[in-house]
């Protein structure tokens, strides 16, 4: 077996059209048009080579999960999505890098990450 890479992660929003506009409108995730209709709401997402599919059903209780995108700069990120009307928490180091906090309008925590 030779594993290439991760193709896509997929996270359970409470209201897919407000989550379009958080990820799309806020963070410049992109919208691929080719996703089938499964009868329920949601949409994929293309960034930075993968995807974020977003599936419309119950959000499951916080246990800590999470998914972490890379980002070039995360004083100017976290300054934006500031600016923008977000609640981002503090930059922070973590190993060798920097990370940022903050939650999609369904609750799921996203990760902001700054390598070294």
């Amino acid at each position: 077996m030779e594993i290439l890479g991760i193709h896509h992660v997929s996270i359970n929003v409470t209201d897919a059209a407000e989550a379009i506009d958080f990820y799309v409108g806020h963070l410049g995730f992109l919208q691929r048009q080719d996703r089938p209709d499964f009868g329920i709401g949601g949409a994929w997402l293309d960034v930075g080579g993968q995807q974020v599919h977003l599936i419309e059903t119950d959000v499951p209780a916080d246990k800590g999960q999470h998914f972490a995108v890379q980002v070039a700069d995360l004083d100017a990120t976290v300054v934006e999505l500031r600016t923008a009307g977000l609640n981002v928490g503090d930059p922070t180091p973590v190993g060798t890098g920097r990370q940022a906090f903050l939650r999609d309008p369904s609750g799921n925590l996203l990760e902001l990450h700054e390598p070294a």
